[in-house]
């Protein structure tokens, strides 16, 4: 049901009943539109669930105070205690405290100025203030264009985790007491390769039980082709440099139904009471964050286009000696729109015959808080070549690519899919 406000509109933008019932009808399929794309993202999270316990997506600008929060989801309202009124808008900052690690805060910004990835961990706090490891692995989203629009950010509270490292004193330690409840996956080795440890997250995803896994080297859960390669890295020291401590190393799996994963395995290498070694693996699932990936590319492109299809069509313009404004171009919409060419319409005279006489004032002085550095959206009248007159809601900003203070600007009728976005 649409709320008094929005049918309100309607009224004054319909011209009959009948026009009111189709405009009605059409927004709320806009509305079941994005529900739909409201449960397609929570079924994405649930696909992920087993290996991050939050999402959160931020704004492009990196500048102080930083990246602003556009989405989270529940995982991230119950691993910090806010809710999602007290993030949304606001920085990651507000999970920043006094033993925030600014070198890694430092080394994050660097990575991702020139668009890179980043993996890394630092404490953080919650609401209450209590403390908590939290451990990031930030990628961009890309238009389809390959520009970058937001920062989505995987999250995991790995406060146990460290914990249970500094408990560790023997390679018998059964990992499913200490890591199921925060569902990571995890693999331990011997310097001889044998599977000496696997948490519950680790079997499921390669489909193995706890005492069949025990009975395999590492190369034995990877495809035919790799198995001899990882048998020499463990046939020698060279299992020390391949899986050294803080590294990562990327392997192929092999599901018990003979179906490949690729994983990152980041190594982890423990000294034991006995003066042996143990090799652990925090292990990522990359084929299901490309997975991830590429519904979260997917999704940022149609949400992308529910807006490029609005914009009935772009132009440019300047203002000339006399302080006229004078259209420069326009793009391919301008003529479907209005049924002029664009040569109709660019140089003297065309932006006073294309906007309606009684909105020149108006117009001219939503151009003028532009030439000031101000964009500006304004709601005028425009002229069409068959006489006829719509309403457009108008938006210019300077064109940042234009030294001499050129404009560029976008018409978007309104009509059902400007009602869309109240």
């Amino acid at each position: 049901m649409l709320d008094h406000g929005i049918i309100e509109e309607l009224k004054e933008l319909a011209k009959d009943e009948a026009s009111l019932e189709r405009l009605t009808e059409l927004l709320g399929q806009e509305r079941a539109l994005r529900l739909q794309k409201e449960q397609h993202l929570n079924l994405l999270e649930a696909a992920i669930r087993n290996d991050y316990d939050s999402i959160l997506i931020t704004e492009l600008n990196l500048d102080k105070p930083g990246p602003r929060i556009v989405y989270v989801n529940d995982g991230f309202l119950k691993m910090t205690g806010y809710t999602r009124e007290e993030v949304i808008g606001q920085t990651p900052r507000i999970l920043q405290g006094p033993k925030t690690d600014r070198k890694v805060l430092d080394k994050l910004k660097k990575s991702l100025e020139v668009g890179g990835s980043f993996f890394g961990q630092t404490i953080n706090y919650r609401k209450d203030g209590s403390e908590f490891v939290n451990q990031w692995d930030i990628h961009p989203l890309l238009d389809r264009d390959g520009n970058i629009t937001h920062w989505v950010s995987y999250q995991h509270d790995i406060t146990e985790r460290k914990r249970a490292e500094q408990r560790l004193i023997d390679s018998n330690l059964d990992m499913n007491d200490s890591y199921e409840e925060t569902k990571k996956i995890y693999l331990d080795l011997n310097p001889e390769g044998a599977v000496i440890g696997s948490n519950i997250a680790f079997r499921e995803m390669l489909g193995y039980d706890k005492d069949e896994i025990t009975n395999y080297h590492l190369w034995d859960l990877t495809p035919e082709k790799h198995a001899d390669t990882l048998k020499n890295i463990f046939s020698s020291d060279q299992w020390k440099k391949e899986f050294a401590d803080g590294g990562t190393k990327a392997l192929i799996l092999a599901k018990k139904n003979g179906i490949a994963t690729q994983v990152e395995a980041k190594t982890r290498i423990f000294e034991l009471k006995d003066g042996g070694h143990m090799i652990r693996c925090d292990i990522t699932n990359v084929s299901l964050r490309k997975n991830v990936m590429k519904v979260l590319k997917q999704r940022n492109q149609e949400f992308n286009k529910i807006f490029e299809r609005k914009a009935d069509f772009k132009y440019g313009l300047e203002i000339n000696d006399s302080g006229e404004p004078v259209f420069t171009w326009f793009s391919e919409g301008f003529s479907n729109m209005t049924g002029y060419k664009s040569e109709e319409m660019t140089g003297e005279g065309g932006w006073k015959k294309l906007v309606h006489k009684d909105d020149h004032k108006q117009a001219a002085e939503h151009l003028n808080s532009v030439s000031k550095g101000k964009s500006s959206c304004e709601k005028i009248r425009i002229v069409l070549k068959d006489g006829s007159v719509k309403t457009i809601m108008d938006y210019v900003k300077l064109d940042e690519n234009d030294s001499k203070g050129r404009m560029k600007g976008s018409a978007i009728e309104v009509r059902k899919d400007t009602l869309s976005l109240v």
